[in-house]
């Protein structure tokens, strides 16, 4: 009866960590970057003032910019729905002193590039000038409910805080002079924490070189680790190492000491994890794959630095919003290592989890990041 109820248990646990990888194959190929807009909002004497970056291709679908339909935008197709971008944008945007609307007031667009391709920047004013407003915020929920709108606010004191709008949070107070240093900092480590869950080139790396953590190869075959206590430091090895090489790089990108072509380094995300999941099929690394983490973890951080950019730092918080974000990179990536960890050493003496879910699982990341690096390294459109 104990034999037949620890079977059933594993059974149980083996189909919840397969349902959890089959989740994570399912996503579409360009996921390192989901639909996000960027919305800037500045208080000053006269009212507030903002900025909103929305990728263009988000609005070619919404609202159709393509005249031609050749799958190309031009800045002429972009600047003849001038009137349309502003009329549709505005209407799902919504800021409210006390009781009172405000006006807003469209003063001029222009195109940007963000690491994910180009964005309408929207300029407009707005008639508040109150110490609390409210936003409200509904672009693209009804099309795509994983957008997210990230708000940037700075105060007159020149002091900033961000937040994030999602569905179930699409309507947030504000007052503009309680705006805090510890407030700044807590925005960060959810940014950080945020990115990395959603980050799923990030995740798919880190899964590669967790997966054989609770085995070792013994004559070319993967058999089950001795103790938990093996396993953990291997895994304690490998989050340590990368987590050393990403916060390096993130640093010297956020503070301008260093960049590399958007481009190049999501293709070489992308190959990061081609790489480490290739090592669970021929292993080459293993007992040094913390070598791999922190190899791949210096370009990971870049990728981590281009969501920072995107964001805007506070200059006059710099640091403190680096340590902010980094932590809560680090605190995304535990959690992840914390649900993973105890339920594969579970299963690591089943054969399903050495042959499936190692294996296959592997040349399925594979497979996923290869359609990643094609798009990315050369421009190309496959099933995004």
């Amino acid at each position: 009866m104990m034999y037949r109820l620890h079977a059933q248990f594993a059974r149980n646990m083996m189909l919840a960590l397969l349902f959890g990888l089959s989740s994570i194959f399912c996503l579409p190929a360009h996921a390192h970057k989901p639909s996000d807009s960027y919305l800037s909002l500045r208080a000053g004497q006269s009212g507030i003032h903002g900025q909103w970056d929305i990728a263009l291709r988000d609005l070619d679908f919404a609202i159709g910019l393509d005249e031609d339909g050749n799958g190309e935008l031009t800045w002429d197709e972009v600047r003849n729905k001038h009137a349309d971008i502003a009329a549709y944008a505005l209407a799902r945007l919504k800021i409210t002193a006390g009781d009172k609307p405000c006006t807003l007031t469209t003063r001029q667009q222009l195109i940007d590039q963000h690491s994910d391709g180009a964005y309408t920047v929207l300029m407009f004013d707005s008639d508040c000038n109150a110490e609390k407003i409210t936003v409200q915020y509904q672009l693209f929920f009804d099309l795509d409910p994983q957008h997210k709108g990230l708000l940037r606010l700075v105060n007159k004191d020149g002091i900033t805080a961000t937040a994030i709008f999602s569905p179930d949070a699409a309507s947030q107070q504000f007052v503009l002079n309680e705006v805090s240093k510890w407030k700044q900092f807590t925005d960060y480590i959810f940014h950080g924490i945020w990115h990395i869950w959603i980050g799923f080139d990030h995740i798919l790396f880190l899964l590669s070189l967790l997966l054989p953590a609770v085995l070792v190869l013994q004559a070319g075959k993967w058999e089950a680790a001795s103790s938990f206590k093996v396993a953990a430091i291997d895994v304690l090895k490998i989050v340590t190492a990368f987590t050393v090489a990403h916060s390096i790089t993130l640093t010297l990108a956020a503070l301008n000491l260093l960049a590399l072509p958007s481009r190049l380094v999501e293709s070489a995300i992308a190959a990061s994890v081609i790489l480490a999941a290739l090592n669970n099929l021929f292993p080459l690394f293993q007992g040094r794959r913390w070598l791999v983490a922190f190899s791949f973890g210096l370009i990971h951080g870049f990728g981590f630095a281009s969501v920072l950019a995107d964001l805007g730092l506070p200059q006059s918080a710099l640091v403190m919003a680096l340590v902010g974000f980094n932590l809560g990179v680090e605190i995304g990536q535990l959690t992840i290592v914390a649900g993973f960890l105890p339920l594969a050493f579970l299963l690591r003496r089943h054969w399903l989890y050495q042959r499936a879910i190692v294996q296959v699982g592997s040349g399925l990341i594979i497979i996923i990041a290869l359609v990643w690096f094609i798009e990315r390294a050369f421009n190309m459109r496959l099933i995004s």
